[in-house]
């Protein structure tokens, strides 16, 4: 059945439609405001006079290459192409500065790639079983994975633990405005109907990294130095065979944690590059160069967004759930076709699902041709001048924030949020504490009513259930040493500052 079901991709219809997959992905994920949701979104009326293959091959493709674009304007322009590459910036930026730009691509693009392919792995061998174990969630197990979540925030904010948990706290607040999920209360809409609706992920990130990039150069002045261009002579993917090595676990790991936040619906790679940066700071030997340009922290973003693709497809194939919005469209068109994902799906139609699998290795394999293929070109858009480079950069904001859903309150509050975004970079509060923070918030509050709701306002419920309570002690746990690494630095501080001041 598997050779029946990779026989069935190897033809140069299907070949052809997962090409042009993967490159539409790549230009969606790469130009801002544009994402792999709205490109499966436009393409799947495409998908109907296809062959259910051909036209689900597509959209996988699309969903691949789109998420891995990302990773071309986080690294040059500093603004993630999609929610799933904003750790991607932290590291890949501060590289590009150096001169080191093509060495950020070639990692990003091969670490996608490696992301990828262990989310192919699993989907093909564990996913019935991973997905059983998935379905042992509800209210009480998202609420503690969540909660243990934003506690990683203690390794996004650098020396300032107040300014960060200040920013996660603005991120959750501004998540609740509109109306509520559960109960319906109007919050903080202020009069205004559009605000109703609440704020949406993109305009909002828009906001905080790209508009505010626009006004934070703006200030500088535009005559100012553009980035190093130096050279993209890069041999390989410019990571020696050492710095693979050494990386081993981090990439491990990483991916591990893309394909378990991947299986979750509702999460997806917009958390899981978050919480896999914030894990590879705090286990790192060295945590203070993270955010200075190290590849590290591209890695770790890079291989768990790719690798959440793996674990979404595995509750839509085996249990006929979304893990997110792109799936939630793939299996529109499944249903298009008629095709009922499911535990049944496997037995009535296993040529399918193994032609679904070999598109996806396919599509993977053409995106790191592709990718690594551009990598000079996409280096180019460094040597334009900032005077021609921005205001270009704020068009595409522009069009693409409208264009996910054509309403103009979505620009005004991608333009809100670049005020507040350039205010946050003036006082060094970090912004990724507020995007975690504005992701998991819903989540938060919803699965808290929900928990409540099941045991009549006990909390103690949640820690009755073996996952939840396991989670939330473990979240004690960390937040209790993370309090104790904290007070014993200030302390030390405050004894050399005597030490100084006696010596005086």
């Amino acid at each position: 059945m598997a050779l029946e079901g990779l026989l069935s991709v190897l033809n140069f219809e299907t070949a052809l439609w997962i090409i042009v997959g993967v490159v539409i992905g790549i230009i969606f994920g790469s130009i801002p405001g544009l994402t792999s949701t709205m490109g499966v979104a436009l393409c799947l009326p495409l998908t109907f006079s296809m062959s259910p293959l051909n036209g689900i091959a597509m959209l996988i493709a699309l969903y691949v290459g789109g998420t891995s674009g990302g990773l071309i304007s986080a690294i040059l322009l500093k603004i993630p192409g999609t929610p799933s590459s904003v750790a991607t910036t932290f590291d890949g930026v501060p590289m590009a500065e150096k001169g080191e730009a093509g060495k950020a691509l070639g990692v990003g693009i091969l670490y996608s790639f490696i992301g990828t392919i262990f989310s192919i792995v699993a989907l093909i061998f564990v996913a019935p079983t991973i997905a059983k174990f998935a379905l042992k969630f509800g209210p009480y197990e998202y609420f503690a994975v969540c909660i243990f979540a934003l506690t990683l925030i203690g390794s996004m904010v650098g020396n300032n633990l107040l300014k960060g948990m200040l920013s996660a706290v603005m991120g959750i607040t501004f998540s609740l405005f509109g109306i509520a999920a559960i109960g319906g209360a109007r919050r903080f809409t202020f009069g205004f109907e559009e605000l109703q609706g609440g704020f949406q992920l993109l305009p909002v990130m828009i906001g905080l990294f790209a508009v505010a990039e626009i006004l934070k150069v703006g200030a500088t002045g535009l005559e100012g130095e553009n980035f190093k261009t130096i050279s993209c002579k890069i041999k390989g993917f410019g990571i020696t065979i050492k710095e693979f090595k050494d990386q081993s676990i981090n990439m491990i790991r990483s991916a591990l944690i893309g394909i378990g936040i991947g299986i979750l619906p509702g999460i997806g790679g917009a958390t899981s590059n978050l919480v896999a940066y914030s894990v590879a700071k705090q286990q790192s030997k060295n945590p203070e160069k993270f955010g200075t340009g190290c590849i590290d922290g591209i890695i770790a973003s890079e291989t768990s967004n790719n690798s959440s693709i793996g674990g979404s497809l595995i509750p839509l194939l085996t249990l006929g759930i979304p893990g997110d919005t792109v799936t939630a469209m793939i299996l529109g068109g499944l249903t298009l076709h008629g095709i009922a994902p499911g535990p049944l799906l496997f037995q009535t139609s296993g040529t399918l699902v193994y032609g679904i699998f070999s598109a996806f290795l396919i599509a993977t394999i053409v995106m790191l041709v592709v990718e690594y293929a551009g990598i000079r070109i996409f280096v180019k858009v460094l040597s334009a001048p900032k005077y021609i480079l921005m205001p270009m950069i704020l068009l595409l904001c522009v069009v693409g924030t409208y264009g996910t859903n054509r309403n103009m309150f979505d620009i005004w509050t991608a333009l809100i949020f670049g005020v507040l975004g350039y205010f946050l970079y003036k006082f060094n509060v970090p912004q990724a504490p507020m995007i975690l923070g504005f992701v998991l918030g819903p989540t938060i509050e919803q699965n808290l009513i929900r928990g409540l709701m099941y045991s009549n306002n006990s909390f103690f419920a949640f820690f009755k259930s073996p996952i939840a309570g396991t989670v939330l002690v473990f979240t004690i746990a960390v937040i209790l040493y993370t309090a104790f690494k904290e007070f014993r630095k200030a302390f030390a501080a405050s004894k050399r500052m005597n030490a100084n001041y006696d010596g005086q």
